[in-house]
């Protein structure tokens, strides 16, 4: 499953409105042996917005394997760059560098269940194949 900045930062930031649903959520899907994947722009994004020792935790947490985290060559920055275009010219918010990375990464893990709070964007979203995002 991929992960979204929202639910890290939810699942460290106690105060966060998100933490019971992402936590409760994490809890019962680990039993069934959950694997969640994400992307360092997902990761700098949420470290930046959790505050510290939250943040310390979080990164922790990415250290001992809480998410696979996906590197990219610079070369996927072109189709990140085109996706972040489309969304941004066409819509009426812009695509982010997190959320193309994570599209990017559904193109190359064929994977397409994500852990969000961006309900709106990934619900807009497309792959190059038409498929859509299923939203947890």
């Amino acid at each position: 499953m991929l992960l979204d900045s929202g639910p890290q930062i939810a699942l460290f930031a106690t105060d966060d409105r998100h933490h019971a649903r992402f936590d409760g959520l994490v809890s019962e899907l680990s039993k069934a042996g959950l694997r969640l994947m994400t992307t360092w722009p997902c990761v700098v994004e949420a470290a930046f917005l959790v505050d510290p020792p939250h943040r310390y935790e979080l990164l922790r947490w990415i250290e001992l394997g809480g998410a696979v985290v996906y590197p990219f060559a610079a070369h996927n920055l072109r189709d990140m760059v085109r996706w972040m275009r489309r969304y941004t010219e066409t819509g009426k918010r812009e695509m982010d560098f997190a959320d193309a990375s994570l599209c990017w990464l559904a193109t190359q893990t064929g994977v397409t269940e994500i852990m969000t709070t961006d309900v709106a964007d990934f619900s807009r979203y497309r792959l190059p194949d038409g498929r859509a995002f299923s939203l947890l």
